[in-house]
């Protein structure tokens, strides 16, 4: 069997390296990378640490507006599959190259699997939303990593293309988990102590685009006074500079960091602030009390007893979810047994036999 992998983006890296361990033991892979992701903070650091194959083939795409970039990754992708033919085309999450991955196979008649299907935040207006919808509705495979997802592909009318996974970052944090514990060099260097700090990450487009809703954001992390750590992307940089929004003193801006960091940022601190979903599901996983900066999530799962609060951007909704009490009752188990990879390839493996399209 031979799969063509599309990623583009961070947290397609860490799920495409758990992937492709278990694919590769039995089976071909052709790893694609759009270069939705290009600053080496965002991609090679992910290639080094999680041992991830060097791509068969970089796109080079980069940043840029939404269409035009979903249009120069089909634009590149379309050849370079062509050329492949593979019998499955593999997507990971809810990124422009996701979206693209899955409109290039399916022009081509090219079977696709969806990794992460049938998450719903039921906003239209996040460009992710429309992206993991448009996906799944083109896939002939949907791997999903919960219960929920399955629900929400079965009031789509796709339950017959659903299968329940498990969810593959847990894979990915089951594998890295006992590194953790001992790793501290980072907050050393910042001069941070165990459960003494927060730890927050800003990049959706609805925060980083809108000056008001990042100002709020900044202002609330501010008036929280204890120490905040501020992995900044590069995107909500360039946003602080262009609306002139300046960080309180006890925000500590540091470059991205590489995956095996950012989880023992999370595992270590106090309690996370985040828009991102994955950073959500990671802070659950690891038993870090997290705060969304969103008034929604794909992840309803993490909301259970107050593991996670949604805050939106009103400053006071913020600090007073991140002043609360840790959650007395542990955080269910509901993200699978660790073992989402080796059911993925043994679905694409019984597939294959009989080349599932969508006409």
């Amino acid at each position: 069997m031979k799969v063509a992998t599309v990623v583009g983006a961070r947290p397609q890296f860490i799920k495409a390296a758990v992937f492709s361990r278990a694919l590769r033991k039995e089976h071909q892979e052709t790893l694609i990378h759009t270069g939705q992701h290009y600053d080496p903070e965002l991609s090679d650091v992910f290639f080094q640490e999680l041992d991830l194959p060097q791509p068969d083939h970089n796109l080079g795409v980069g940043s840029g507006p939404h269409g035009q970039q979903t249009g120069e990754m089909l634009q590149r992708l379309e050849p370079v599959l062509q050329q492949e033919a593979p019998d499955w085309v593999v997507v990971f999450g809810d990124t422009n190259s996701t979206l693209a991955g899955a409109l290039a196979a399916a022009k081509l008649g090219l079977p696709i699997a969806h990794v992460e299907a049938g998450l719903r935040s039921f906003d239209r207006s996040m460009p992710e939303e429309v992206n993991r919808v448009l996906t799944d509705h083109c896939a002939s495979l949907l791997f999903c990593p919960t219960e929920t997802a399955m629900r929400h592909l079965a009031a789509e009318g796709l339950s017959e293309r659903a299968h329940l996974t498990g969810d593959i970052m847990f894979d990915s944090l089951q594998q890295h988990r006992k590194l953790l514990e001992d790793r501290t060099d980072l907050l050393e260097r910042l001069g941070l102590q165990r459960k003494g700090y927060f730890l927050a990450t800003v990049h959706r487009a609805a925060n980083t685009d809108d000056p008001t809703s990042l100002a709020r954001i900044v202002h609330a992390l501010g008036d929280l006074q204890d120490a905040v750590v501020l992995p900044l992307h590069p995107r909500t940089k360039a946003a602080l500079q262009a609306a002139d929004i300046h960080l309180p003193p006890n925000v500590k801006e540091i470059a991205p960091v590489g995956y095996l960091d950012m989880l023992a940022l999370q595992l270590h601190a106090r309690m996370v602030l985040t828009d991102s979903g994955g950073v959500q599901k990671e802070a659950y996983l690891l038993g870090t009390p997290c705060v969304t900066l969103r008034e929604e999530t794909e992840w309803p799962e993490t909301l259970v007893n107050g593991w996670n609060v949604l805050a939106g951007t009103d400053p006071k909704r913020i600090v007073e979810a991140a002043r609360r009490p840790q959650p007395q009752v542990e955080a269910p188990q509901v993200f699978g047994n660790g073992r989402a990879a080796q059911r993925m390839v043994d679905l694409l493996q019984d597939d294959s036999l009989h080349g599932k399209r969508i006409d």
